[in-house]
């Protein structure tokens, strides 16, 4: 009937690990440069804001300069459990 039926997108937990890496964000970091930079993949830019729930705000790839946000290394395992869950 030409209806268009949207699923919410579910986002896996992602734990700490001994392998992240932790940065400190200038005033030019983006979720999507720094995922290009770490995972040479612009697209990643959610398994950032996810492991940064309480620091970053969803709406927005732009960070506040100065932060500490984790960048987590799994992103096999990340990926994994997002198609298991979606």
């Amino acid at each position: 009937e030409g209806k268009r039926y949207y699923k919410p997108i579910r986002y896996p937990h992602i734990p700490l690990s001994i392998n992240d890496i932790y940065v400190v964000t200038t005033s030019a970091d983006r979720l999507d440069l720094l995922a290009n930079r770490f995972y040479n993949d612009v697209k990643l830019w959610w398994i950032i804001s996810i492991a940064n729930r309480d620091i970053i705000r969803r709406d927005s790839y732009a960070l506040k300069p100065g932060i500490e946000i984790r960048i987590p290394q799994n992103v096999r395992e990340i990926l994994r459990d997002y198609e298991k869950i979606n």
